[in-house]
């Protein structure tokens, strides 16, 4: 009975080298979980046992250390859950290894090829649709489509002390009918930028009107009057009282829509004797068409595409994966594991929610081996080895002392 106690030792130590040496190996591998190994005793029906077995495998998920890359495509996944990933037959896999590129369709997969999953950026302007069915994720080239001005701000703090002007005089070529001008850039719906510009013409103490002229075309966007009590606060606009906004109109050109309402907004503008008309800097949300020019995953899993025309566009959001028992996850190689029975099904959600970890850009989770407790482990293996081999060496020479007896 010795030899198989000692055969079933030199097993398990030699299995549990097996996995020390794997983790040695895997120390560099991103996302890579070490693993121990565990026993078991045997018996038979008596109280002498009859050895060893190896009971499990068991591997450690803890995470590992977050190292900086700087490479716009590496994500780090601190905490708990797992990148969700699929192959070319809808397989679904499950990673902690963030280095993703692109393939040759501009689909975001790992060095593998598995495609990331996540929820879709649909609609004009794109937005994530939380809680769609995960679908692979990519990076299209797709020009990012003109956007026609709806709004504008422009905040104008007026000279009390201007001279008032004969409004009737309004020449847009001529300096002196008119106070001060501002000029606000907006495009139609074809993307073509049209200068708006303001002329302010002060009629009266403490009432101005503002001719807006579109001199891309040489048409007229509409004029207003604004008004402003004793302390310089502005009371009404367009003839409203109390209204900060007035919609102004623009003709497209090269085939863009006639008749295009844009908003302006100028809540906040003044009239005080500030010795000179100043203006804020103008803002309006449209912008002519851009072609991506870079691209970047962000702490929060989505994808945002940078464009030509100085916009930014999500393409996607990365989601993650939890179980309610990881270690019974089946290790696939290539740095995956897939779903079990002894794992559950898998959950759902986004990074920074409820139990899922955090996502860090441009970085990678480095594999959590250590290796100096490794390195003890396999001076303790190697022990283990040998005493179970000198059992069999001491069995054979009781043995051989028996063969012997005459």
């Amino acid at each position: 009975m010795s030899f198989s106690q000692a055969v079933s030792g030199l097993s398990a130590a030699s299995s549990n080298l097996d996995v020390i040496g794997n983790n040695i190996a895997n120390s560099a591998t991103a996302g890579f979980k070490s693993s121990t190994i565990s026993f078991a005793d045997m018996f038979a029906g008596s109280n002498v046992g009859m050895g060893t077995k190896v009971a499990a495998v068991i591997q450690n998920f803890n995470d590992g250390t977050t190292t900086t890359t700087s490479r716009g495509l590496d994500v780090a996944l601190s905490g708990n859950g797992f990148f969700r990933m699929t192959d070319a037959s809808g397989a679904v896999y499950y990673s902690r290894n963030g280095q993703f590129t692109l393939d040759e369709n501009r689909n975001l997969v790992n060095t593998q090829g598995l495609s990331v999953t996540g929820y879709p950026a649909t609609g004009t302007p794109p937005t994530i649709q939380t809680g769609a069915n995960p679908v692979a994720l990519s990076v299209p080239t797709t020009q990012m489509s003109a956007r026609a001005t709806t709004t504008a701000t422009q905040v104008a703090n007026l000279n009390s002390t201007s001279t008032a002007l004969d409004d009737t005089a309004f020449d847009a070529s001529n300096v002196d009918t008119y106070n001060a001008k501002s000029t606000v850039t907006v495009y139609d719906s074809q993307g073509n930028d049209h200068a708006l510009d303001l002329y302010y013409v002060k009629t009266a103490d403490n009432t101005w009107t503002v001719h807006a002229m579109d001199s891309t075309t040489g048409t007229s966007a509409g004029d207003f009057q604004a008004v402003f009590d004793e302390n310089g606060n502005m009371t009404s606009l367009g003839g409203v009282a109390g209204a900060t906004s007035v919609a102004l109109s623009i003709n497209g050109t090269n085939g863009a829509a006639a008749g295009q309402t844009i908003t302006l907004s100028m809540s906040g503008s003044l009239q005080q004797n500030t010795g000179t008309t100043t203006f804020g800097n103008p803002t309006q949300d449209g912008y002519a068409p851009g072609d991506l020019t870079s691209y970047a995953i962000n702490d929060d899993g989505t994808i945002t595409g940078t464009y030509s025309n100085q916009q930014t566009q999500l393409l996607g959001q990365i989601v993650l994966a939890s179980f309610s028992n990881p270690e019974g996850l089946q290790s696939e190689g290539d740095n995956v594991w897939s779903a079990t029975s002894s794992s559950g099904q898998a959950a759902i959600g986004l990074a920074n929610t409820g139990t899922y970890g955090s996502l860090t850009s441009g970085a990678l989770e480095a594999s959590n081996v250590d290796m100096s407790q490794e390195l003890v482990n396999m001076i303790v293996a190697q022990r283990n080895y040998q005493a179970n081999a000198q059992t069999i060496k001491t069995q054979d020479q009781i043995l051989n002392t028996l063969v012997n007896l005459r």
